[in-house]
């Protein structure tokens, strides 16, 4: 058992919102260490201890109030009522219970909610939500509360007065974020840029010295990579320097802005905000069709849309008027932004799978574009922020109209026919009727062979025989026989089988009443099939001879039903049967009839004198001869229409949502739960950021005027969000501390004018992400040199919160793979398009390849490239607006022994052997130096400084013979793929 005092101390930690997940990590251990003695005894003799009060003290302590801290108090507590109203953090707590009622009936637990909940019986309450507890722990439980449910908590001192409250509505002005914006007077417009002028006027207010300018060749690298996300190459280097040296970096800005790159790299931007991925985590389901949206975000931003309408076309532009057939289809692969979502389809409650859809469209639309956590208001109001749960179910009711799934018992993302030209539209439109045509076609031909099969080949009626029949009705048998009509057509009213059992033990005898002497050809009748003996012995008695013929009951026989014996003459009144035997066969033995043919009268199948039209033999052969016609027609139809499948495959289709439902209000699920409504409200958005409600008419789903309102101008948030995103990619810090959450629960702006300055020119500048960018590359805050801060100013600004130097920024990982693809000299500059290889079906252990961009490739939740995991690649599933920034010795593992890096320094090694010549010998240190410098500029854009240049020279001269050089080479391209300055912007 815990020591008193550690448990009292636990108490303290767990009362402690702040310090709630450090105690539930120490009371998971300390629970688990406790147990450890005793989960080797059954759960009878433990549960002995519950007979006495120290005994009850030691359970609980020991397995019920750890498993509360681990898997419930994050939900149900004082600190955070989140769940139901439901508490479990003290027994007062749970005897009150929530919505639902009590939680324990003490004494009696198959009665208790909690038992219902952790067991899984009801489908609408199941907990905790992620994956049900270990059995053990749930008999746990039930023990607990079938002795009483002892609980020594006592509830802490929290009444609703002393809870902290959200920002109220009315008051939502008293917040930086949600007042309306204006131009702020520039402090000193004599003083470099306007940006300058508000980070000088901090500064000197803080008495900090700005930093100097950094060098030219660091200032290109920064550019190159901040705009395009690529290194410049050593020609390029030397341009920019010269234009930077003369004054002339507006004219690099500009030559970087038009570049197509541009718009790939800031696309990758935008693309963690709007989590972006082309799979789904469920089974790892592909989704085709996603890159269309990476495409369509990639054009934009090089064709510098404005973001205004990149916000409409992103949440409505289904919804919205186009000039021509290039912008509708741009509008529709827009709206695509919604249906990327993580979204667990196999989920069997439909309706809230539905809500759990919108919930997760809400949280990207509030963080991408307001920078507002609205998900935290769907069970309750807001904790912190002036967002009721009116607002999240007015918003909600607006995005249910946008159907993105097609449910069955795994739900399916929805996808369109992309509009198209006449030309093209007609094509398809021809491929659609006729694959119309063949699957008619296709299935009359289908419904002809079956008939054919089943139901013509009925049985061959005795009388339509010609000669003597003998049917097996009228066989004498030895042996267990068993009568059978499953398999057609056979003659009279069936057949017989041996149930192949009894081998050796069971024979038919087939014997004519009357047979007149004469030459006969006997044969026999049987239904073949795959389960039919190969080698059944049939014995014909004669008048001259006895022979036993082996017959294949597994193939038809060549005259229809009938398999031929042989001829045989018989005389009137002497032997004449035929015998079947099951000796020594392989499977089942069937009998039919046995029929003697006198020689020369008509075949089987000739209609008979009486003119009657009973199947014969011969029919039945023809049927069979109709049937292989009609399956290789079948056959033909089916490949057919796998080839116009094929082709209408590659007709181009997106991902979406589609306004299915009928515009209507929808009512507030209580606590998040949405078979437990209440009141409905109206259509709407969020109150704090209205003076007035936007008007939807009825037949509106209010979407588009949803999407027009965080567009407008007049919007506190969206203007300043983006702004501030645009920022933080270019500075390496944002203005606002999280560039997802406006909120009050984070600082304020370090520098609140210049971040409505920014809005203002953004919205002035008609929404140009170019304009923005090119302002804010060349202030003279931007191109600041990255250096050692002094101990005074390391007290007094250590964050570097007031710009007065440079960021030092990580290199983001899709970047420094495509700078060692430009090292080696492998990068494949093709735009657009998808890059999963055909036939994919699940991202399950994808096997990444090629040289294109990183971009381009596929974005897979389940199986990201190696170098992606190590170096912080911004979760797919999620609204990321800054990424993690972790350094950890797998980095450095990964650059040294990752497959992928040591063949692209092995390509970087052969490319630069080639162009600089292979250098001879030991002392052809001059082609070393050479390589050298193209290694460092290539990779890093700067020289080696003489120490770096003395070791990879010496290095290199000790090579023997081409190969050995090649590999030295390789190693020192890897040497600076794994460096700092390689991973870093200065």
């Amino acid at each position: 058992p815990l020591h008193p005092r550690v448990r009292a101390n636990l108490r303290f930690l767990v009362a402690s919102s702040t310090a709630r997940r450090m105690a539930r990590w120490i009371v998971g251990l300390f629970g688990m260490m406790a147990a450890l003695p005793v989960q080797a005894q059954a759960l009878t003799e433990v549960d002995s201890a519950l007979s006495s009060d120290s005994g009850r003290v030691e359970y609980f302590e020991r397995f019920i109030r750890p498993a509360l801290v681990e898997h419930c108090l994050d939900c149900h507590s004082t600190e955070t009522e989140a769940s139901g109203g439901l508490v479990l953090d003290s027994r007062s707590g749970w005897m009150t219970g929530g919505d639902s009622g009590p939680a324990i009936r003490p004494g009696d637990a198959e009665a208790s909610l909690l038992m219902r909940a952790i067991g899984y019986r009801d489908p609408n309450l199941q907990m905790p939500p992620d994956g049900k507890l270990p059995e053990e722990l749930i008999q746990r439980f039930r023990h607990w509360i079938a002795q009483g449910a002892f609980d020594p908590r006592t509830v802490r001192n929290h009444s609703a007065a002393q809870r902290p409250m959200g920002l109220a509505v009315e008051r939502a002005t008293e917040h930086w974020a949600y007042r309306p914006y204006a131009r702020p007077a520039v402090p000193d417009a004599t003083a470099g840029t306007a940006i300058d002028s508000f980070l000088n006027r901090k500064l000197a207010e803080e008495s900090l010295q700005p930093a100097p300018s950094s060098p030219p060749a660091v200032i290109a690298r920064r550019l190159y990579f901040d705009l395009t996300g690529l290194p410049p190459t050593p020609v390029q280097l030397r341009s920019a320097i010269e234009l930077i040296s003369q004054d002339r970096t507006a004219e690099l800005v500009d030559r970087l802005l038009a570049s197509p790159r541009f718009g790939e790299h800031f696309a990758r931007h935008w693309m963690d905000v709007v989590r972006y991925a082309e799979s789904i985590t469920l089974r790892g389901f592909v989704l085709p069709e996603a890159w269309r949206f990476r495409d369509y975000l990639v054009d934009a931003f090089n064709e510098d849309r404005p973001f205004d309408q990149l916000i409409c076309e992103q949440i409505a532009g289904d919804l919205m008027d186009a000039p021509d057939l290039r912008e509708r289809q741009r509008q529709l692969v827009a709206t695509g932004m919604l249906a990327l979502g993580n979204t667990n389809l196999e989920r069997q409650d439909k309706t809230q799978l539905e809500m759990d859809y919108i919930d997760e469209q809400l949280e990207v639309i509030g963080r991408a574009f307001l920078a507002q956590t609205i998900g935290c208001a769907r069970c309750h109001d807001h904790k912190f922020d002036p967002i009721p749960t009116r607002d999240y179910y007015a918003m909600a009711g607006i995005l249910r109209s946008a159907v993105g799934m097609e449910h069955d018992n795994v739900s399916k993302w929805i996808e369109l026919p992309l509009p198209l030209d006449a030309s093209q539209q007609e094509h398809f439109a021809g491929l659609e009727s006729q694959l119309r045509d063949v699957g008619k076609q296709l299935e009359q031909a289908k419904r002809a062979l079956a008939a054919l099969e089943d139901s013509p080949r009925t049985s061959i009626a005795l009388a339509s025989l010609p000669g003597i029949v003998v049917d097996s009705n009228q066989a004498r048998y030895v042996g267990s026989w068993t009568h059978s009509a499953h398999v057609r057509p056979y003659v009279g009213d069936g057949y017989s089988h041996d149930e192949n059992t009894g081998k050796g033990s069971k024979t038919a005898t087939f014997e004519p009443h009357r047979l007149p002497a004469g030459e006969y050809e006997v044969r026999l009748a049987y239904t073949p099939g795959p389960n039919r003996a190969t080698n059944v012995p049939v014995s014909v008695f004669s008048a001259n001879e006895s022979q036993t013929v082996l017959v294949n009951q597994r193939r038809t026989g060549e005259r229809g039903v009938w398999v031929s014996l042989g001829r045989y003459f018989f005389e009137e009144g002497g032997l004449a049967y035929v015998l079947v035997s099951n000796e020594g066969t392989d499977g089942h033995v069937i009998v039919d009839a046995v029929q003697f043919l006198p020689i020369g009268a008509d075949e089987p199948g000739t209609p008979p004198a009486d003119g009657s039209q009973a199947v014969s033999a011969a029919v039945a052969a023809q049927q069979a001869g109709r049937i292989a016609e009609l399956r290789s027609r079948v056959g033909s139809l089916e490949r057919e229409k796998k080839r116009l499948e094929a082709e209408l495959a590659r007709r181009p289709r997106y991902l979406t949502v589609v306004e299915k439902n009928p515009p209507s209000d929808i009512p507030i699920h209580i606590r998040g739960q949405a078979h437990n409504l209440g009141e409905t409200v109206p259509r709407g958005v969020l109150t704090a950021l209205t003076r007035q409600p936007i008007e939807i008419e009825d037949r509106s789903s209010g979407r588009l005027e949803m999407a027009r309102w965080i567009a407008a101008a007049d919007n506190p948030l969206s203007a300043r969000v983006y702004a501030n995103r645009i920022w933080t990619w270019l500075m390496g810090a944002s203005l606002a501390s999280d560039p997802n959450n406006f909120g009050t629960t984070v600082p304020p702006p370090t520098h609140p004018e210049l971040l409505d300055w920014l809005a203002v020119e953004l919205v002035e500048g008609g929404w140009s992400t170019k304009h923005l960018v090119r302002l804010i590359v060349l202030s003279e805050a931007y191109q600041r040199a990255i250096v050692p801060a002094t101990p005074a100013l390391t007290a007094t600004d250590p964050d570097n919160r007031w710009y007065w130097r440079g960021h030092r920024k990580r290199i983001p990982v899709e970047a420094m793979r495509d700078a060692m693809l430009m090292v080696s000299g492998e990068i494949d500059w093709t735009m657009g398009g998808s890059l999963i290889r055909p036939g994919t079906r699940s991202d399950y252990g994808y096997a990444h390849s090629g040289t294109r961009r990183s971009l381009y490739h596929p974005v897979f939740r389940n199986a990201l490239p190696p170098l992606y995991t190590a170096f912080d690649f911004a979760d797919p599933s999620v609204s990321v607006g800054s990424r993690a920034r972790s350094t950890v010795a797998t980095q450095a593992l990964v650059l040294i022994n990752d497959p992928w890096v040591v063949q692209r320094a092995s390509a970087a090694a052969h490319r630069l052997c080639q162009v600089q010549g292979r250098f001879a010998n030991r002392e052809d240190r001059r082609a070393a130096e050479e390589v050298v410098q193209q290694v460092y500029l290539s990779a890093l854009c700067r020289s080696p400084d003489p120490g770096e240049l003395q070791a990879c020279v010496d290095y290199l001269c000790q090579a023997s013979g081409d190969r050995d050089r090649v590999q030295r080479v390789a190693r020192v391209v890897q040497a600076v793929f794994a460096s700092l300055d390689f991973r870093y912007l200065d």
